[in-house]
């Protein structure tokens, strides 16, 4: 029996979790059948769906990743291994049509149906990047891509493919591109006769393997965590244990059975304990991958003993073999049930909602099991002629690609109402901006069906980001040296610097307008989630503190000093940006001091300062509510009441920064009324995400901006 991994996501998707092959029934396998084994498998995914579902007393559910990539190592290994001894070669292309006629069919059902739910459930602005996550799945390929994309802030709030948890099945595919040629070349390095001397060099190669990898997991869980999680290259050794267990069972297999059966119970309990200690937060894979890697490795190594007061007695229960032979198509199938059926049932996800649809799942997998895995995998023409084995995968890839390829082409609509008043337009040509803008606001505020004229559509607003962030004048997480980043007037001698997160990039279309009309020389210093104000804050993305954020913000800061520009604006996201890594007592004091600690860095005489307020926040994801209700976009507003995020803070801010001489701008009346805070104003769409301004609005704001600008 094998596995391969599945996904459990981070902070806001699940971690990632694992996918688990069948049983390993070639006649090339020589290992008996392991009941504690299948048991584990169990286990692992019953952790994996506790976790996705919810269940906070198991926070580190997502452990059972890595328990499966153990097993999958062991099982392969064994496998290849058995082979290599009786045959003294390894049938490469057997293996993979092997692998082909094992996990292929099943996957490929769960790609294609989850490709038709999203489609038809599914917010429509999410399909396209759906069908590219099949895509990638389909050529292993979506841990990459899930990697650059939580490297990427502008996704960070993004909700979880229904396709994410693929990303371990694909860790473990480019393993085992390698590692069947690697073992061949390891062994051939000594005469077979020489048996001692060809598993020594297998073993030294593996703790090479495996040592460079644990290294390179450590390192990158500290400075780039998603290349960490998603990475090949980083989970690597899990797999290699894995082996190095499986190359080392004759040995294992004399251990006293005390010892085994004690090895055994240590090493379950070291599974248990990661899954209930281990939190979100938690730095992983890095060192604490050891403790669910090595229980794993231990209840594994001392089975091979066969020790009968082993925790085999527990694994080996009928609910847990049962479970552990389903394990593969458990997985496949309750991540995307867990992420589509909340909105095909037009209900929010609950706890008890979470379970009862990780049951159905269930359900689906034994019809999926015993429906399409175990009938194609059975069948004795595909394992004896390894071409026609190869010959299926190849089919139902191509046809899986072919699926996405189509899909992701496929655009959201457009509105279901007339054209809109032309805001871009009617701004341009108004005598009194302001005022104008509050017409056009409240005159949206009764606005049903999402104007034909959308601006920018929904197909495009995805990619409506501001210009810094193309030029590389935006920084990402790990970045912490400004580039040169001047615009409107370069050559002016009156400096103005922009310094903030996300929130306040968002704001450059205006701000390079108004320096264009008023030949400023615009200095843009923005960093993704990097608050202005001289704090240190948990990055979730990063799964640490973000030191990175001080080190820019003070360098910048003074930078901007010694700059003496005419004027500095700041302004952030007035939400806690993951929270003070420091706890205090009272929070929003603490965040109205920072600010004071950074306004006092750059105050100076013949500076200005400015303060800009957080924007007010939409009720969801504004591109994907209102592709949902094109016919009534009233469902996805918000109250003014609730749109001002911590407004106690917000106040206390404003007040000490106009204490310090600081020009505080409040810009919620260009957003909403005494009410509501309409998401389509005229023929603009406001928000190109569920805080962001999108580039038109920003650049209509222009005028109202300037009025107010010191």
């Amino acid at each position: 029996m094998t596995s391969t991994t599945v996904y459990v996501s981070r902070g806001k998707p699940a971690k990632p979790g694992l996918i688990i092959t069948p049983a390993a029934d070639s006649p090339d396998s020589a290992s008996r059948f392991r009941p504690d084994i299948e048991g584990l498998r169990a286990v692992a995914v019953v952790l994996v769906v506790l976790y996705h579902a919810g269940v906070t007393v198991f926070g580190g559910g997502y452990v059972g990743v890595d328990v499966f990539f153990v097993i999958s190592g062991f099982l392969i290994t064994t496998q290849l291994y058995g082979e290599l001894q009786t045959r003294h070669t390894i049938s490469v292309s057997r293996f993979y049509a092997r692998r082909a006629t094992r996990l292929l069919p099943a996957s490929t059902t769960v790609l294609v149906a989850t490709l038709v739910a999203a489609y038809c459930w599914l917010p429509p602005t999410r399909f396209p990047s759906t069908a590219l996550d099949a895509l990638t799945s389909t050529f292993y390929g979506i841990n990459w891509r899930l990697a650059a994309e939580g490297v990427d802030y502008l996704n960070a709030g993004a909700p979880p493919s229904p396709l994410q948890h693929f990303w371990s099945l694909a860790v473990e595919e480019q393993f085992y591109l390698v590692w069947p040629l690697l073992l061949l070349a390891s062994s051939l390095a000594w005469r077979w006769r020489r048996t001692r001397l060809s598993r020594s060099a297998i073993v030294l190669t593996l703790l090479a393997a495996g040592g460079l990898s644990l290294y390179g997991s450590v390192t990158q869980t500290r400075d780039a965590a998603p290349w960490a999680y998603f990475g090949a290259h980083t989970r690597a050794w899990e797999l290699a244990l894995g082996a190095l267990i499986a190359i080392l069972a004759p040995a294992l297999a004399r251990l006293p059975a005390a010892i085994a059966a004690g090895l055994t119970w240590l090493g379950l309990a070291a599974v248990v304990a990661a899954a209930l200690l281990f939190t979100d937060k938690t730095p992983f894979p890095g060192y604490a991958a050891a403790l669910p890697v090595g229980g794993a490795g231990l209840i594994i190594a001392g089975g091979c003993a066969a020790a009968a007061g082993g925790v085999v007695a527990v694994l080996r229960l009928a609910p847990l073999q049962w479970l552990g032979k389903l394990s593969y198509s458990w997985y496949l199938w309750h991540w995307p049930i867990l992420v589509i059926a909340p909105a095909a049932l037009h209900r929010d996800a609950s706890l008890g909602l979470n379970l009862t649809l990780a049951g159905a799942s269930l359900a689906v997998a034994a019809g999926s099991y015993f429906l399409v895995e175990n009938p194609v995998r059975s069948r004795k023409g595909l394992k004896t002629r390894p071409v026609r084995g190869i010959s299926l995968g190849l089919a139902l890839s191509l046809c899986a690609a072919a699926l996405a390829y189509g899909g992701g082409r496929l655009t959201p609509g457009l509105g279901t109402g007339g054209p809109a008043t032309d805001t871009a337009a009617v701004m341009a040509a108004a005598s009194d901006p302001a005022g104008q803008l509050t017409k056009l606001i409240a005159d949206s505020t009764g606005t049903d069906a999402l104007p034909s004229n959308l601006t920018p559509t929904l197909a495009a607003v995805a990619k409506d980001s501001p210009a810094v962030y193309a030029a590389g004048c935006h920084l990402s997480f790990t970045a912490t040296k400004n580039p040169e980043c001047a615009y409107g007037d370069p050559a002016s001698p009156t400096t103005v610097a922009l310094v903030g997160d996300s929130h306040a990039a968002q704001w450059f279309p205006a701000f390079e307008r108004i320096a264009r009309q008023r030949h400023w020389r615009l200095v843009v210093h923005t960093k993704s989630a990097c608050p202005a104000a001289s704090v240190l804050v948990y990055q979730s993305a990063l799964n640490r503190a973000y030191n990175e954020c001080v080190q820019w913000r003070d360098q910048t800061l003074e930078a901007v000093r010694a700059a003496k520009p005419a004027m500095v604006v700041l302004t952030s996201n007035g939400t806690d940006t993951g929270g003070l890594v420091d706890n205090p007592a009272d929070p929003d004091k603490a965040w109205t001091d920072a600010w004071i600690a950074s306004l006092r860095k750059v105050k100076q005489d013949g500076t200005k300062l400015v303060v800009l307020s957080d924007t007010p926040y939409p009720k969801a994801n504004v591109p994907d509510c209102v592709s949902e209700h094109t016919g009534d976009v009233g469902e996805c507003v918000r109250g003014a009441d609730t749109a001002l995020v911590l407004p106690k803070r917000r106040q206390m801010v404003a007040a000490a920064a106009a204490a310090e001489g600081a020009t505080v701008i409040d810009p919620t009346a260009w957003f909403c009324t005494a009410k509501t805070c309409p998401v389509v104003v005229g023929n603009i769409l406001v928000y190109r995400d569920d805080s962001h301004m999108t580039t038109t609005y920003a650049s209509v704001l222009a005028p109202v901006l300037g009025a107010q600008l010191p």
